[in-house]
């Protein structure tokens, strides 16, 4: 049994999900051929069907993260105001606050 990992719940050959691997790959292949060669990618049969509308412009439709989850920060809005202080965009400052976080981290599974 070399190459072979016999645990407690089944026998794993590497060989074995090599070869099972590939014939679904050339399984996939296989149906991909099998689709419409005359597919045009910029063609009128590729926008979207909105009922016979027209297609409004990309930032018109776009909807803000803000919009989304107003609910969210609106109900964490006292954590935000707390937190949006400390981000300053500045990388050196992200690494020192890590770094105490680890040493808090350690410090805390020395003493326990």
């Amino acid at each position: 049994m070399i190459g072979t990992l016999v645990t407690g719940f089944g026998v794993w050959n590497p060989l074995i999900w090599i070869v099972v691997i590939a014939v679904a790959l050339l399984f996939s292949w296989l149906i991909w051929r099998c689709g419409e060669v005359d597919y045009e990618e910029d063609a009128e049969t590729t926008a979207p069907y909105l009922s016979g509308n027209a297609e409004p412009e990309k930032g018109a439709v776009h909807i803000r993260a803000g919009n989304m989850y107003w609910g969210f920060t609106k109900a964490l809005s006292a954590y935000y105001d707390r937190l949006i202080p400390l981000h300053s965009g500045i990388v050196n400052d992200y690494v020192s606050w890590f770094l105490i976080g680890v040493v808090i981290l350690f410090v805390v599974v020395i003493l326990v």
